[in-house]
């Protein structure tokens, strides 16, 4: 790649053969598509292909030397090039007249009366004659456009790609009888197509043949995953007819939805073999996917196991082990487990209840441990580790379930996935391959709706006005209500997934700001408080259990709220900036209220204008309820590098030409395809071009997850 290979790293990232040729043309130009001279806007930045008619040297009007003037022609109009010092000597020797070139550089265009002179200062340039091509066999040919950078014109990246395609010799992972069913080339022939078609045919043969690339690659390292976990031993956690699960079945005050029934036996029978168990439970917000994992604990605890429930914050671990201990009552403290039954185990507790909770979980004393990310330290320990219950998975990567895996002592314990962001199948397949998929979409008893609108604040204020009127309505109802901010207010800013693609716009409002604004204005005379995550952990429990306890009317609150927290009394829910949160982060928001059977409403304050795609967003909440057609509008608006996160890092993290929801059939058939190789051939002895591809994908992820430990 010679000189290009600094710009690529520098301007791409690119530093690899391997990521060069991956980097995909983003459209293809014929050559009566590339900008005729006669069309060219002041300030556009366009390639144009024409032939120099003359290049003369002309003095400098108010200094001393000289620049090179270069007319080039279209065939029907003429462009001016004008370069100056070391690059009027180098055009000079490369753009004599007669050759033929392609032209990179931003317009100017000077209109005097009749006259209309279009020129470009010192643009970037490439002769066919350097290229090797002729005009006729460029204009034959669909031409590459690729994505590019400041410095690095398309067609130096062109050229680095012909280059390394001249040379190209590559083993292909998919084996040849897989392509001879599905119809597909190689990826050698696959890649030249793309890089250099003939006509658009090759372009789409390519891009089906490099689809399935991505997708077979990608599901085998999930099918290998999941066998090799189908291979390890773990203990039979069957329970007991006269235990815990039993007598808390009793005592439940409601009757479980037949799905959490159904999901409920498929996890009791995975935990009674001798197979770990890798399950994902999702389901909506509220489906009672806390008591599905409730009861899988107690199975657990009844077999002679303890069981741990990591969460991805410390409001969460906390207001799981409330509810844990209050859904259990008496069971908790009866003598059953033996000593402290629920134990709390999280990053900035104090020393003390630190060094209890951490006994107990080593001696066994505690038989359910919850608790953040401080459970995956090394010094943490257990007696008899036998299920793992992961909740919000989307925060925590594979990596980081291996990690609790190697706690479980005399053989793997059993996991349990929890998500309340509903995944389209396609996604399921993609980023949870390895572990088997449990649906609850039935919402229990006495949930009620929760109704959602859209608050115009910019084009109609009275709007927002009325908003806060509905506020102190519920609150003089009796109920109470949560204001959500994107951030907290101090320079260290943001906890939610916030859109910053607009840099010009204002800072997102802010929990200090709005809580005082609120307090001082329309929600006056109301009990208002502010919850973020920078508040001291006995803080935040502080006010959480204020609010539980209906001491708060108004809670002014980061993100911190978005899972787990459950307070039947609150009904209304006010999210400002709204459209700088996601869809499925907005959904699992308004899900905090209409908990206690109590109508929910939902107000999305925002001031994107009608029409724009940060108010259709916002209108797509507003009008279903359905959090799988929501995580659908959700795929469709985000790359889906996003979308698959830590769960598939290295080097494939970001698809390039697989589309999840679109592609749907291609998974499929991808996954069939690797289940049957790696059922034949489980090490991959014949398969020796995959098993370095695979190897090659395990050990970027494990670098990335050292990396960032």
């Amino acid at each position: 790649m010679g000189r290009t290979a600094a710009p690529l790293e520098s301007a791409l990232g690119i530093t690899t053969v391997g990521e060069l040729l991956r980097h995909y043309p983003r459209r293809y130009a014929q050559r009566g598509e590339l900008t005729p001279i006669a069309s060219l806007e002041h300030d556009e930045h366009v390639t144009v292909v024409g032939k120099v008619s003359s290049a003369v040297r002309r003095p400098m009007k108010n200094r001393q030397g000289t620049w090179l003037d270069v007319e080039v022609t279209d065939g029907r109009d003429r462009l001016r090039l004008a370069f100056f010092g070391k690059g009027a000597y180098v055009a000079e020797q490369r753009l004599p007249p007669g050759t033929e070139a392609m032209f990179s550089g931003k317009v100017s265009v000077f209109v005097s009366g009749k006259t209309r002179r279009v020129s470009l200062t010192h643009p970037e340039y490439e002769s066919f004659d350097e290229t090797g091509e002729t005009v006729e066999e460029f204009a034959a040919a669909p031409v590459p456009i690729y994505p590019s950078a400041q410095g690095l014109a398309s067609w130096k990246i062109r050229r680095a790609v012909r280059t390394v395609l001249d040379v190209l010799s590559l083993d292909d992972p998919v084996p040849a009888g897989v392509r001879e069913r599905l119809g597909l080339s190689t990826l050698e022939d696959a890649l030249r197509r793309i890089h250099r078609p003939g006509d658009m045919g090759d372009v789409s043969r390519a891009r089906a043949r490099l689809k399935f690339d991505e997708a077979f690659v990608m599901q085998s390292v999930l099918v290998r995953r999941r066998m090799a976990a189908s291979a390890w031993l773990a203990r039979a956690r069957p329970g007991r007819d006269d235990g815990l699960l039993g007598e808390f079945d009793k005592r439940l005050p409601f009757q479980l939805t037949e799905g959490q029934r159904q999901v409920g036996e498929e996890i009791a029978a995975d935990l009674a073999r001798e197979h770990p168990m890798h399950r994902l439970l999702q389901g909506e917000v509220g489906a009672g996917k806390t008591v599905v994992a409730l009861r899988a604990m107690l199975q657990v605890v009844d077999s002679g196991g303890q069981a741990v429930l990591l969460a991805p914050t410390e409001v969460l671990a906390q207001q799981h082990h409330r509810s844990i201990v209050g859904m259990l009552g008496d069971l908790a403290t009866g003598g059953m487990f033996g000593g402290t039954a629920v134990a709390l185990l999280t990053g900035s507790m104090g020393a003390a209840a630190r060094r209890s909770a951490l006994l107990d979980a080593a001696s066994g004393a505690a038989g359910v441990v919850v608790g953040t990310h401080a459970v995956l330290q090394e010094h943490v320990q257990f007696a008899d580790l036998g299920l793992v219950v992961v909740d919000e998975q989307h925060r925590f990567g594979v990596e980081q379930r291996d990690a609790l895996r190697e706690k479980g002592g005399g053989g793997r314990p059993h996991v349990l996935v929890m998500t309340a962001t509903p995944i389209p199948r396609t996604v399921a397949m993609t980023v949870f391959g390895d572990l088997e998929v449990s649906t609850l979409s039935q919402l229990p008893s006495g949930r009620a709706p929760i109704t959602t609108h859209v608050v115009p604040a910019a084009e109609k204020p009275h709007f927002l006005d009325r908003a806060w009127q509905r506020v102190r309505e519920e609150v003089g109802l009796g109920r109470q209500a949560y204001v959500v901010c994107p951030r907290i207010g101090d320079q260290e800013g943001d906890e939610g997934d916030l859109d910053r693609d607009d840099e010009e716009r204002r800072p997102p409002l802010a929990v200090l700001d709005v809580a005082q604004a609120l307090a001082d204005g329309p929600l006056h005379g109301l009990r208002v408080e502010v919850l973020h995550g920078k508040l001291a952990p006995e803080t935040k429990d502080g006010v959480m259990r204020s609010f539980a306890r209906g001491e708060i009317d108004v809670l002014v609150a980061t993100t911190v709220i978005e899972v787990g927290v459950d307070v039947p009394n609150s009904s209304v829910m006010v999210i400002m900036d709204a459209d700088r949160f996601g869809v499925s982060q907005l959904h699992q928001l308004r899900g905090r209220v209409g908990r206690g059977g109590l109508p929910g409403l939902c107000l999305l304050v925002s001031e994107a204008p009608e029409g724009t795609p940060a108010r259709r967003r916002l209108d797509a909440v507003a009008a279903t309820l359905d959090g799988f057609e929501l995580s659908r509008v959700d795929l469709e608006q985000r790359r889906e590098g996003d979308v698959l996160g830590a769960a598939q890092s290295g080097r494939r993290s970001s698809l390039k030409m697989l589309q999840l929801l679109r592609d749907e059939d291609v998974i499929e058939t991808a996954r069939a395809e690797a289940t049957a190789l790696l059922a034949a051939d489980p090490e991959l002895t014949a398969h020796a071009a995959l098993r370095a591809e695979l190897d090659a994908l395990v050990a970027d992820e494990r670098a990335e997850f050292l990396e960032k430990a």
